[in-house]
Order: structure tokens, then C-alpha cells, then sequence
């Protein structure tokens, strides 16, 4: 068989073919379009979290909490969202981290107190400090005008009366010096812009101390009145909180030993003994 005929017959072997794969469809038939599986849309609701890591008795003011877009079926009763409180970033302000919360974290009611509830001064007291409430006057509160984060000093006024003479003798001394006012009467913040500053029949104030210094002003108390010295913003050069209460040096645990007419007389906690050796 010639070059020829062998050519022409794989011609028309392979129009053959081709022809029977037309008549099937498979050459020339157009891909079926693909179909794309759209995701259901989730519902969802902006939630108050955590913009950065929070500590225990941190206040969650501006710049501590953010609104976050979350999944509305997955919803807690105690989330804090926009829809109930849209004015929640301000009306928190005030508010205190009872536990840490990290950042991302959702706001949960059980995890914040505000001012006047149970846990609230715990929350806002440092670590080792402590609430120590002393009673006090309008007149010796400043004339009512100190007011809670004011630094004050504490003021001992005590009557001495001499057992020969009868001749009564009114000191007056510091006990202790930048203590932080906590609360005056329960109230816990700062007076509103256009609300009445003063605080009328005053009774009460509570100080942060340590436990030591809480102890030598409840032993203090009972020996006469204590008075509140309010503190100039500018005292301390600005290190008020840095530096803290402190003890006047004669109420230090080493106490203060002079010698007065001959006798030596011993301070330990505030007070005050002599030894003579006539």
C-alpha cells in the first residue's frame, strides 16, 4: 500500500471520530456554570468590650472600653449592648473593674460596680491600703469643701488638764499627713459641674491608710477630735499619689524618746510615758 492511501485512510479514520464526538456533544459543549454557595447573613449587635487590659478597681473611663459588633444569637443577658445603652461609654465612666479584664473581653454587669453599690470601695482600694472612716465636723472638714481624692492631713486637738493645778491645756498636732479622702458621708465622687460642692452636716470621712496607720488613728480618736487639713494640688510636686500617707515621725513604730525636766519621756504609737529617776 502506497504513502498515499495510508494517509488518506488516518484522515478519514480520525474525521470518523471526530464526527461521532460531535454527534455525542462532548466536542464544542459549553461548561455548565458553576454554582456559588452564599453563606447566610449573621445578625449581628455592637456589645461594650474591653479596649486594652484592664485591672481590678480600674475605672473604665474613655479610652478603657469599645464598642464590638458580635453575633446577636450568641447574646448574654449581662452583655452591656448599644441598643439598650447607647450612652453606655459615658455612663460608665465612673464605673469599676471588679475582676481583670483583657482586652477583646466582653462587659459584663457582674464584672463592674458603680459608685454606692456593695464592693465599690474595695474595688477602688490599692492593694495593701485600707478604708478607715474617722468622725469628723462640717467645721473640721474644711467647712465641708474637701471632697472625695482630696489629700488631706489629719489634725489631733486634745485636751490636758494638769491633776495639781486643774489648768486645762488644748494641743494640737499632726497625726499623719497626704492621706487620700475616699468618701465624705458615703458620697464617693466628685460633685457635677453646677451641683452644690458643699457637704451639709457632715459626719463621717473615709481615709486610705495602711493597716498600721489605720491602727494609730482609731487608737488616736479616742483622745480627742480629729480635724482635716486640706492639701494644696501643688504639694509634693505633683507625687501625691507616688508618695502616700505618712506618719508624723511621733507616731512612727520607733516612737520618739526626749527628755523633759530631767525625765525621759517615751512615744511609742502616740503614746506618751515618762521614767524618772528621782
Amino acid at each position: 500500500m502506497s504513502k498515499m492511501r495510508i494517509v488518506m485512510f488516518a484522515v478519514a479514520i480520525g474525521s470518523a471520530v471526530t464526527a461521532g464526538l460531535l454527534a455525542k456533544g462532548v466536542i464544542g459543549k459549553k461548561p455548565q456554570p458553576q454554582q456559588v454557595a452564599v453563606a447566610p447573613k449573621i445578625e449581628t449587635v455592637d456589645v461594650l468590650v474591653a479596649a486594652k487590659d484592664i485591672e481590678t478597681g480600674e475605672k473604665l473611663a474613655s479610652g478603657t472600653v469599645v464598642w464590638k459588633s458580635w453575633p446577636k444569637n450568641v447574646i448574654q443577658d449581662l452583655m452591656i449592648t448599644k441598643d439598650e445603652m447607647p450612652d453606655a461609654e459615658e455612663k460608665l465612666a465612673e464605673t469599676r473593674a471588679l475582676v481583670p479584664m483583657f482586652e477583646g473581653e466582653t462587659i459584663l454587669e457582674k464584672k463592674i460596680v458603680n459608685p454606692g453599690e456593695g464592693g465599690f470601695m474595695s474595688a477602688v482600694l490599692p492593694k495593701g491600703m485600707r478604708a478607715s472612716s474617722v468622725a469628723i465636723s462640717n467645721r473640721s472638714a474644711a467647712g465641708g469643701f474637701i471632697l472625695p481624692n482630696d489629700r488631706v492631713d489629719v489634725i489631733l486637738t486634745r485636751k490636758i488638764t494638769n491633776a495639781e493645778t486643774g489648768n486645762t491645756l488644748v494641743k494640737s498636732e499632726t497625726v499623719i499627713t497626704n492621706v487620700r479622702v475616699l468618701a465624705i458621708n458615703q458620697v464617693f465622687k466628685q460633685a457635677k459641674e453646677g451641683e452644690d460642692v458643699a457637704m451639709k452636716e457632715t459626719d463621717t470621712a473615709t481615709l486610705e491608710m495602711s493597716l498600721d496607720q489605720a491602727e494609730i488613728i482609731a487608737r488616736v480618736e479616742t483622745e480627742g477630735e480629729l480635724s482635716l487639713a486640706l492639701r494644696s494640688l501643688a504639694e509634693n510636686d505633683g507625687n501625691a499619689v507616688k508618695d502616700g500617707p505618712r506618719l508624723a515621725e511621733k507616731y512612727m513604730p520607733h516612737g520618739a524618746n526626749k527628755t523633759v525636766n530631767g525625765d525621759t519621756l517615751f512615744v511609742r504609737y502616740g503614746i506618751e510615758t515618762y521614767a524618772t529617776s528621782r
